[in-house]
């Protein structure tokens, strides 16, 4: 699989880099491995996957682009490829809730969303 430029692979799916040399996941992708340096990193595909680690909601939005859909909430999700990222999050979910990863529009941008895991 070549390099993927976006953190995400057509908004179907998280990606993130698995050095070759010292086997560790960085999420952001670099064309190295943040690690050991090493340029022998592959790009994989999340399984989307996780576990809520922290949960908020966003009252004040950031920016004018983001004003009309708060409030919304923001969770920071553990993947099960063993790196962490941030993802728009459904009502009710709590830390240590099993989540699974899909993506929707927000505005003019697609992102991650997170919403209860069945199984």
């Amino acid at each position: 699989m070549s390099v993927i430029a976006d953190w995400t692979s057509g908004a179907e799916a998280l990606t993130y880099g698995k050095c070759r040399a010292c086997g560790r996941v960085s999420y952001f992708r670099r064309p190295f491995c943040p690690h050991c340096g090493s340029e022998d990193v592959e790009v994989r595909i999340a399984s989307g996957r996780g576990e809520v680690h922290a949960i908020t909601t966003v009252a004040r939005a950031p920016s004018t682009e983001l004003r009309p859909f708060a409030p919304y909430r923001i969770a920071l999700v553990g993947a099960e490829e063993g790196f962490r990222f941030m993802s728009h999050a459904a009502d009710g979910l709590a830390i240590g809730d099993a989540v699974l990863t899909s993506f929707r529009p927000l505005g003019e941008r697609i992102v991650p969303f997170v919403e209860p895991r069945r199984s």
